[in-house]
């Protein structure tokens, strides 16, 4: 068997139209027409709110329980069954409201949205159609150009609302028993629907770009864990494509995406495929697609041409939502009862955005450094610990961090709370490095070693590897003669002023002391004998 998450219809989008531009593609598998079309492009965003029950029930909240283990009769909609509101749900959503520059609405209202399918024991959805708990916010987000991290340009977009509602079940489909069974586990726990209307976008590039700065909030906030692996964070994309100064054309909605990485492939392909369609004398249909990653492409879910009446009516069982700032707290009113918008926003930690100001400022590395340090959760706060630790300077020590650290991470598929190597560890190191005991080279070896992680320190490595700089002043010469007796084509070149070949003497005498000599000295002993 195997799960197909299902989320309910979702409403009409608006979209604002980009400035006509052409079409960059996002993948080189992309070969996009001359002519000049705009592509629209906004999203739905579905995050499942960070609480130990559900929103409308007490059952617990907890990925891969066993199926319907945590159903509550709520949740399985018998008669007779009452919705009764999540405090912290209320909260988290207030939170990501100020947080995303809402307008957070003292009263909003719960309206059911009744549809038909089988993971939705009621028939009807509770969500927040007439009045969410807020509105008209904002997020900006940093997109590379051309991919090159050291170009970025900042943009901004308009959200449109941001609203509780109860998630549906899951279907699971067993396709060698032609059957379909019912999971409610997720029932009633989805607390915080993200809807951004309009997102003037034009690629998936874009579009990756502004959800995961999004997850970063969350993340932040606490207000969802918004791993997307987990369904915690779920991405619908409508896309149309138009030419500059006509009508928009007909979207198509992209259900369902739960990688960063696959909505970047998706829109790009879902934009692609409609240019082609259309220059082909097609025409694009009002419809669901899916995108299926091992092909590459999407593919059609449902037709939307004849529009959904989901027959949205007041929820009779949940009266308004009353929430209070400091100036409309009434003085005899229990606190601990209330929402206090205020006591929210004097709590909020700082935003990544300003996180990454703060490390350029407080270290000087460079923005795109910061954005690394912030994109790889505990990373910031690692290299903060090494820097505290050690002799090196900033600057030198993020190159430690994301040219070394993170490249041995990847490789080994591990985040940096796995790492056999701890800031501790690595600052050690630095130290060495620092105070020249060891060579760049021998730094190298050094780190290799420790994520063995066989509990043994920096300078133990150094000295069972005998990996200590080559201190004789002598000694070092020698080799470095030995090096220019050998290399008489190298030597010819350098005293003809090409200067570059004195890095490949450099790395030769490296070489022949297996990292244990400073490149520096060995240069500056190079430059005297080749000046003789």
């Amino acid at each position: 068997m195997h799960p197909q998450p299902h989320i309910p219809p979702a409403d009409p989008v608006s979209l604002c139209p980009p400035e006509a531009l052409q079409l960059r593609p996002h993948s080189s598998a992309l070969k996009l027409s001359p002519a000049p079309w705009v592509p629209v492009v906004g999203l739905e965003i579905h995050a499942q709110i960070s609480s130990n029950s559900k929103l409308f029930s007490g059952s617990q909240v907890q990925f891969a329980a066993p199926p319907n283990s945590l159903v509550s009769f709520f949740d399985a909609s018998l008669p007779g069954t009452l919705p009764v509101l999540n405090r912290r749900c209320v909260e988290a959503a207030v939170m990501t409201g100020l947080a995303l520059n809402c307008s957070i609405n003292k009263k909003s209202l719960f309206d059911r949205k009744h549809y038909f399918y089988a993971d939705l024991p009621a028939g009807y959805q509770i969500t927040q159609q007439r009045v969410p708990i807020a509105v008209n916010g904002s997020l900006s987000y940093s997109l590379c150009i051309d991919n090159k991290m050291n170009q970025m340009v900042t943009k901004t977009v308009r959200i449109k609302q941001i609203q509780l509602e109860q998630d549906s079940g899951k279907s699971l489909h067993d396709d060698t028993r032609s059957q379909t069974l019912i999971d409610l586990n997720r029932a009633g726990r989805l607390g915080l629907f993200s809807c951004f209307f309009p997102f003037c976008m034009c690629c998936g590039e874009e579009a990756a770009a502004a959800v995961r700065e999004l997850q970063l909030i969350l993340q932040t906030l606490g207000s969802s864990q918004a791993v997307m692996a987990e369904g915690q964070l779920r991405v619908d994309a409508n896309v149309s494509v138009h030419h500059p100064g006509e009508p928009y054309g007909v979207r198509t909605e992209v259900k369902n995406i739960n990688s960063i990485r696959f909505l970047a492939k998706a829109v790009d392909y879902e934009i692609q495929r409609q240019i082609e369609e259309l220059e082909n004398g097609g025409t694009i249909l009002n419809e669901t697609r899916a995108f299926d990653s091992k092909l590459g492409c999407t593919v059609p879910m449902r037709d939307k041409e004849g529009k959904q009446d989901y027959r949205f009516m007041p929820e009779p069982n949940l009266p308004p939502l009353i929430l209070y700032d400091a100036k409309s707290l009434p003085a005899n009113m229990n606190h601990q009862q209330v929402v206090n918008i205020d006591w929210i926003h004097e709590r909020l930690p700082d935003l990544p955005s300003v996180k990454r100001a703060k490390l350029v400022e407080q270290y000087g590395i460079l923005p795109e450094h910061s954005f690394t340090l912030l994109n790889e959760d505990g990373l910031a706060e690692f290299f903060e610990n090494v820097v505290k630790q050690t002799q090196m300077k900033p600057k030198k020590v993020i190159g430690w961090i994301i040219n070394d650290l993170l490249s041995h991470l990847k490789q080994h598929s591990l985040t940096v709370k796995e790492s056999p190597v701890s800031s501790f560890l690595l600052a050690d190191l630095l130290n060495l490095l620092v105070k020249k005991d060891i060579s760049s080279t021998a730094a190298k070896q050094v780190l290799a070693e420790l994520w063995k992680g066989e509990g043994k320190t920096p300078l133990e490595i150094v000295k069972k590897k005998k990996l200590g700089l080559i201190q004789d002043q002598k000694e070092l010469e020698q080799i470095c003669q030995a090096v220019i007796d050998r290399q008489e084509n190298e030597v010819m070149a350098i005293k003809s002023g090409n200067q570059k070949v004195l890095n490949k003497l450099i790395g030769l005498v490296q070489r022949e002391t297996q990292g244990r000599s400073s490149a520096v000295v060995v240069r500056q002993i190079l430059e005297k004998k080749l000046s003789e």
